[in-house]
């Protein structure tokens, strides 16, 4: 009982307190160190985030359509080379799995400037589209190990029954391997929306500052002295994530609900 109490004050101290310290910053005019709190109270900084919001909500919206966009195309890209490596054994398999993991492997900065002249001459430089790609090209190696790995977890009877039945490949894709596939998609595909939706470097390199981010609105401020009106921004910029993986949640939840696999 003790160790289970002293864990849920780790838990809260290393994620509540940080939030907390966010919350009160927020709403503080000065608060020096070593005083446990503020010395005085202040609403500006949430005065400033009502007034500005609908650029907050722009730039929100953007992060969460190329987020989101990542997640898809990584998926796409992933899920027929999840499903060889996982079923098929064949030379240099090894070698041809570690380059594709390599992005996950080296800096995103070792690649960037390469690929910043690459877009430019395509095209590609200061687009929405392109800052999808360039943010697939840096995360989708954590699509393909969850998917891998899902693979290797159901392995390929079910497929094999499928297609003595006579399903085609888009029936036993869509009918049989994705529903099997749902936990290792959720799995990766929240890895690559948070690499996605929290990335500055690529997203400034790429977008050149046409397309909007909120990592683009908040930066600036993380590195001002304007600790109440940064911690406001890193607030809502918490929104997104918590509301998607509550929403992530109670879907899974529904799903398995209504499966019979969960009371």
């Amino acid at each position: 009982m003790i160790r289970r109490k002293l864990f849920i004050l780790l838990l809260f101290l290393i994620f509540v307190l940080p939030l907390l310290v966010l919350i009160l910053t927020s709403v503080s005019s000065t608060w020096q160190f070593p005083d446990l709190v503020p010395d005085s109270w202040n609403a500006r900084a949430l005065r400033y985030a009502s007034d500005e919001l609908p650029s907050i909500l722009t730039s929100l919206a953007s992060s969460l359509a190329y987020a989101l966009g990542t997640v898809l195309l990584a998926f796409i890209l992933c899920v027929l080379p999840a499903s060889v490596f996982a079923r098929s054994r064949f030379r240099f398999k090894r070698i041809l799995e570690t380059l594709l993991l390599a992005p996950a492997l080296v800096p995103s900065i070792t690649f960037s400037m390469g690929i910043h002249y690459v877009f430019i001459v395509t095209g590609l430089a200061d687009t929405f589209v392109g800052i999808i790609m360039v943010l697939t090209i840096f995360s989708y190696p954590y699509m393909l190990r969850a998917l891998t790995a899902g693979y290797i977890a159901y392995g390929s009877d079910y497929e094999i029954c499928a297609k003595n039945l006579g399903a085609g490949f888009l029936m036993r894709l869509w009918r049989v391997e994705l529903p099997l596939l749902f936990p290792s998609i959720v799995s990766g595909g929240t890895v690559v929306f948070l690499l996605a939706f929290s990335e500055y470097f690529l997203v400034f390199l790429i977008g050149g500052g046409a397309v909007p981010s909120f990592t683009g609105y908040l930066f600036p401020f993380l590195n001002s002295s304007d600790r109440p009106l940064a911690s406001v921004l890193t607030l809502i910029f918490l929104v997104i994530p918590i509301v998607l993986f509550a929403l992530i949640d109670l879907t899974v939840s529904r799903i398995y609900r209504k499966k019979g696999m969960m009371d």
